[in-house]
């Protein structure tokens, strides 16, 4: 399998609990986590029809660092080539939003960024984590953090 990761690529993501989760690179650093545990493997076929969970941004070692396996690749559907928006704010104002969509940043309300993710880079056990909770139905201490304020 190769170390680098390329646009379209399913990965297999171990969970360290007898299970694992699936997840799909898409462009830039972002990648899709399909909304599906299991403890044997899936066909593409099937995985590529799956609910998404979320889509979030992710550090390169995920895969260069041979963290996450590579099982296959497949050309990506109109719906997953466009990212999610994603939300920042302002670290010194925090009434202040934007909304980065498309490729670009626009002003945004509080009340506009709610339910979005946080524009952020996450590191690949973060991610493990989140992925173990959200199996669990339990609430990720790393999401929390990242919550609007």
């Amino acid at each position: 399998m190769r170390k680098k990761g390329v646009i379209g690529d399913f990965l297999k993501i171990e969970l360290g609990d007898g299970f694992h989760a699936y997840a799909r690179l898409l462009d830039g650093s972002n990648f899709a986590f399909y909304n599906k545990r299991a403890n044997c493997d899936i066909p593409l076929d099937e995985i590529k029809n799956m609910e998404i969970a979320f889509t979030i941004a992710v550090m390169g070692d995920a895969v260069k660092g041979g963290g996450w396996s590579v099982i296959g690749n497949v050309p990506l559907d109109e719906k997953l080539k466009t990212i999610p928006p994603k939300f920042t704010q302002d670290i010194f104002d925090k009434n202040k939003f934007r909304i980065f969509e498309n490729g670009e940043f626009r002003s945004a309300t509080k009340a506009e960024c709610e339910g979005l993710e946080r524009s952020a880079v996450w590191s690949r056990v973060h991610v493990e984590d989140r992925l173990r909770d959200y199996f669990s139905g339990l609430e990720n201490k790393w999401v929390k953090s990242l919550s609007i304020k």
